[in-house]
């Protein structure tokens, strides 16, 4: 895919589990770009008192404001998938990211793809030291500044 001339969404997805059958989203932060312009982002999270996990309640919580809060994973995902439209989903490829996303039928690949990069537990300090970002809480727009650095 040819993201200069394309529509895209980028993606990050915070679990309380590994597996959708036993968690829940606890966060999804999402973008939808055009070529390298931003025109929408996604910010929603599962109510603090639905996430049973300390540290995912700790990875959370920042930007408190910023967010949009729900009280399931199903309503995450239904607010989604009408914020996605048709369009294809760059994703960070780990073990948990497709299983969450499962129901939702948009292309999905791996945007390390497009920054020659793989993913693995370092990833992100591979990704600001490459392309000299400052770090971030949301790793989404880290994502997006490299692919603009990239494209």
């Amino acid at each position: 895919m040819n993201l200069k001339n394309k529509r895209y969404v980028i993606l990050e997805l915070i679990p309380t589990s590994l597996s959708p059958k036993t968690g829940d989203i606890a966060q999804i932060s999402a973008l939808k770009i055009n070529g390298i312009k931003l025109e929408d982002r996604f910010d929603y999270r599962l109510d603090k008192e639905m996430i049973k996990v300390p540290d995912i309640l700790k990875m959370t919580d920042y930007d408190n404001d910023a967010f949009k809060y729900v009280k399931t994973t199903n309503k995450i995902i239904t607010e989604f998938k009408k914020f996605i439209e048709d369009l294809p989903l760059l994703i960070i490829d780990n073990n948990y990211t497709r299983n969450y996303l499962e129901t939702v039928k948009n292309q999905k690949e791996s945007v390390f793809k497009y920054l020659d990069l793989e993913v693995n537990d370092d990833v992100f300090e591979k990704l600001i030291k490459k392309y000299d970002l400052k770090p971030s809480n949301y790793l989404v727009d880290l994502l997006y500044e490299a692919l603009i650095r990239e494209l």
